[in-house]
């Protein structure tokens, strides 16, 4: 299930009930016990690591997951049964949310200015306020040349001052002194804090979606010891401080992750998490089918990166534990356009269109969970997702593939005998079964495929993240998993950062560095629009849609729903789309 938002693993979106059970997660638990039980340890097991554990780089949805209970935002998601309450940002540190009725939000929409709530602290040496200028700071370090945000366009391309200061920060020296010191001496225009309880945003047009942005874990509140340390680094990873109710107490990449009760955090300053459990522990470096059976012996009590194994689906009908939760994500196989192999194969259109006639998406769907849980996708839009209407431009018999379709196309393209590609994966669920499908697929339309498995950390931080692995060609093709930051109008949080070619760079979940300057105007137009446009905005995403199709900027596989599994003692296991998980900070455990 772990996804780098977003990717590869990971399931999951909208809260709705499916057919293979009788209730929806949420509502599984509202039956069970009604009373919290606090205290307790609760335990998650899983595969694989934490992609960072900086959140101003970590774009995974296990990250996503943890960091719940650690980082604060001025805005964040409720955990809640109901769909529209669930992906609406409320109010977090900030003690309201902006509107125009309330004059916060100001100057046609140009403006928001935000109060921060009295009593959230940092676990500092004493104990002190977290103030405007830490969220400040968290924009200002966004774009560190070390471990910068995953989606800058989002920042970049609606708050003024933030291409230009991001630019220049990109370039720096990757020392922690030059990242201080460019961050104590640069300002961003646009995100200023006239005193310690106020932050103030321009943006450079009205935007919609503003709320659901900041509400990223990447806007996490920073204090101002991280500047003493290189990002992502181990000595950063061993002086993290917590403004939420737990705080790392261990961490050994890899293995494990601990956290334990952070005792500045209080209840009243916390209107989100109510931290139910005294302690929280993820396992990791195990396999999915050993999780599933430690979740089913009641010896842990809910996964981390993983879903419920395809096989073990069936026999778990009817299990009141189990809960499939209908999703707007999307497995996909990313171009890398950068790559020189075989002659810069991926940057030929027709060899592209070659590789999307040749792929079974039905046997790939079977492998991801069956008709009950994965469909054949044919775009990058779900339903679900602001502009989404249903079309196919390489349609096959069954969406069972079209070998020779394809081999017309190669033949079309400069390799009548075929060529060879480089296809990257996660060591991680079903990746491998879903790598060796397309092996098979491709081999039969007459692409040798050299098969590259690595680990999650690897896969994220040092293959597709990394512009120079990619340039070097060290993969062709690479599985990945999309899941929305956000819902509603969210073609920003979909499209726009998978296709977004102007912000290729470290960290951009642009893999495989699709520019087309057609596509980039129909986002640029869909972004300009309020949301009292939305149909206007709907069509236009849906043009966009259909480019990155025609261009063949990437394969669509499967839209995948989440089948996620509790112990009997967990209660309260609500699901939160943004995480792909339950709410570790709501749960609570009987027994």
């Amino acid at each position: 299930m772990h996804t780098v938002r977003r990717l590869t693993l990971g399931t999951g979106a909208v809260i709705l009930c499916a057919v293979m059970v009788t209730s929806c997660s949420g509502n599984t638990t509202a039956s069970g016990t009604s009373t919290p039980h606090p205290g307790g340890t609760l335990t998650l097991a899983g595969v694989g690591d934490v992609d960072f554990l900086d959140p101003t780089a970590g774009y995974n949805t296990d990250t996503h997951t943890e960091e719940r209970a650690w980082t604060r935002q001025l805005f964040s998601y409720p955990a809640s049964t109901d769909t529209n309450t669930v992906d609406t940002p409320v109010a977090d540190v900030a003690s309201v949310v902006p509107t125009e009725q309330n004059g916060g939000i100001t100057d046609g929409g140009n403006t928001y200015t935000i109060h921060l709530r009295d009593g959230v602290m940092w676990n500092s040496t004493p104990p002190r306020p977290v103030t405007a200028q830490d969220f400040v700071r968290s924009f200002k370090r966004m774009c560190n040349p070390v471990a910068p945000v995953g989606a800058p366009g989002y920042f970049t391309s609606t708050i003024q001052g933030m291409a230009s200061y991001c630019a220049a920060e990109s370039k720096i020296p990757g020392t922690a002194a030059g990242i201080a010191a460019y961050i104590n001496g640069q300002d961003i225009s646009g995100v200023t804090a006239p005193d310690s309880k106020t932050i103030v945003f321009k943006l450079t047009h009205p935007t919609a979606d503003f709320l659901d942005i900041i509400a990223e874990p990447f806007a996490s509140a920073v204090p101002v010891e991280y500047l003493d340390y290189v990002p992502n680094s181990p000595e950063f990873d061993a002086h993290l401080l917590s403004d939420g109710p737990y705080q790392i107490t261990k961490y050994t990449p890899g293995s494990q992750i601990v956290l334990d009760r952070n005792s500045a955090w209080t209840a009243g300053s916390d209107p989100i998490r109510k931290a139910y459990v005294d302690k929280i522990v993820i396992n990791q470096g195990q396999t999915q089918q050993a999780v599933q059976q430690q979740i089913q012996a009641g010896t842990t009590d809910m996964g981390w990166d993983v879903v419920v194994p395809t096989p073990d689906l069936p026999g778990l009908t009817g299990d009141p534990n189990l809960s499939i939760n209908s999703s707007a994500a999307v497995s996909y196989a990313a171009f890398n356009q950068q790559s020189p192999n075989e002659n810069s194969a991926m940057k030929n259109l027709q060899v592209r269109q070659a590789v999307e006639y040749a792929i079974d998406k039905t046997a790939i769907a079977q492998t991801l969970g069956g008709s009950k849980i994965a469909q054949p996708a044919s775009q990058i839009l779900a339903k679900g997702d602001v502009g989404f209407q249903p079309f196919n431009l390489y349609p096959t018999d069954g969406d069972r593939g079209d070998p020779q379709k394809a081999k017309q196309l190669l033949a079309a393209a400069g390799y009548p005998n075929g060529l060879t590609l480089k296809l990257l994966f996660p060591n991680t669920q079903s990746n491998p079964q879903t790598a060796q499908l397309i092996q098979a697929d491709l081999q039969a339309a007459g692409i040798t495929v050299q098969m590259i498995s690595a680990t999650q950390t690897d896969f994220t931080v040092h293959y597709i993240s990394d512009p120079s692995s990619s340039q070097r060609g060290t993969w062709d093709i690479a599985l990945l998993f999309w899941v929305p930051d956000w819902f509603g109008i969210n073609g920003r949080a979909v499209l726009q950062p998978m296709t977004d070619g102007t912000n290729y760079g470290p960290n951009s979940v642009d893999y495989g560095d699709y520019n087309s300057p057609i596509t980039n105007n129909l986002i640029e137009q869909a972004l300009s629009l309020p949301s009292s446009q939305e149909s206007q905005v709907a069509n236009l995403w849906q043009q966009a849609s259909m480019q990155t199709m025609r261009d063949a900027a990437l394969v669509p596989l499967a839209n995948v729903d989440v089948p996620l599994y509790k112990s009997s003692r967990l209660q309260n296991p609500v699901y939160l789309p943004i995480n792909e998980n339950f709410d570790i900070t709501n749960v609570w455990l009987n027994g």
